[in-house]
């Protein structure tokens, strides 16, 4: 995908396959509540016409490409065309709906949210290195209807009642797009975040693969960011942790999340993905398929490579203790 490809695509179209809706229209404009923190009131707007953006919580606008530096926090070119090719094959057409009036048919229609049961969604699961019953534990199925047509999916509830949605051929997001915390019975001093509820899965199957006798997955509480545009809505939760363990991705988005959070907890943070090290993510670690991604990344400080390359451990086995 080149600049003017990428350009092409709508914004509005881009946002919502990524799980965020407008509240309101305004002639031309469409608002919606930021996609970079958190608020009451809507202060981003995407102007339809002309196919560009502005938050003025943030003072920042632009196009699409502009929008990438900020949601996948780079100003590399090549890595935001991308991010946006890998996200261009679920933006599809879209319609909202205001005050009860539909400017045509919504996106998802008939949703229904059933125990998972699927034979070719647990086939996806079991591709991807999933331990197919802990999915069924902390997953669903998710039917919907997309212009008549009926589809099904993983899903994965955040804690505004939304679905972060997965099939072989389809990612996406039924809004409203949010975190989700995942609390044990007793109150816990020790979180562990991740950015995508694959990558939480992947995690709790090491684990078991490890101790399948004593995993303690419920040792301690979890926070999925399902994007890491969505840190700034999880650092209030995270307060009331005294060991907060970063399972994000080896990348630039990653790492700058880490330190954003280091900034805001200092020595409470703790970065595991050295674990994975030499992957992109854990689900990558638990399937074996090694990136060259970190590699990439000349942004990144030497001090913090080779802080990294001096904590890898030697991996004799792919389960994972913390």
């Amino acid at each position: 995908m080149n600049t003017n490809e990428a350009k092409r695509i709508r914004i509005e179209e881009y946002l919502h396959s990524l799980g965020y809706s407008p509240v309101r229209r305004q002639g031309n404009s469409l608002w919606y509540k930021s996609p970079f923190r958190d608020e009451c009131e809507p202060s981003f707007k995407v102007n339809t016409e002309r196919n560009l953006w502005y938050d003025f919580g943030a003072s920042k606008g632009g196009n699409i490409i502009a929008l990438a530096q900020e949601l996948y926090a780079s100003d590399s070119l090549p890595y935001l065309l991308e991010k946006i090719a890998e996200q261009a094959p679920n933006v599809r057409p879209v319609s909202f709906s205001f005050g009860g009036q539909p400017f045509s048919k919504p996106s998802f229609r008939q949703l229904e949210a059933v125990p998972l049961s699927s034979p070719a969604l647990f086939s996806y699961l079991r591709q991807r290195g999933i331990n197919t019953e802990l999915a069924k534990r902390e997953c669903c199925e998710v039917r919907y209807q997309t212009d008549g047509k009926p589809y099904f999916a993983v899903g994965f509830p955040n804690r505004s009642g939304g679905y972060e949605i997965r099939n072989k051929f389809f990612k996406g997001c039924i809004a409203p797009k949010d975190i989700t915390h995942i609390r044990q019975e007793q109150t816990k001093e020790t979180c562990y975040l991740f950015e995508g509820f694959m990558d939480y899965l992947s995690f709790l199957t090491l684990r078991l693969e490890r101790c399948p006798g004593r995993p303690e997955l419920d040792g301690q509480d979890y926070i999925v960011l399902n994007s890491t545009a969505s840190l700034s809505k999880a650092i209030h939760p995270l307060g009331d942790y005294e060991h907060i363990h970063c399972f994000l991705d080896n990348d630039k988005a990653g790492m700058e999340a880490v330190q954003e959070l280091r900034e805001e907890y200092g020595m409470r943070i703790r970065d595991a993905s050295h674990i994975y090290g030499g992957y992109n993510d854990l689900n990558d670690f638990l399937c074996g398929k090694r990136s060259g991604q970190a590699e990439r990344w000349q942004e990144k400080p030497e001090p913090e490579k080779r802080q990294r390359q001096a904590r890898q451990p030697e991996r004799k086995g792919k389960g994972i203790g913390m």
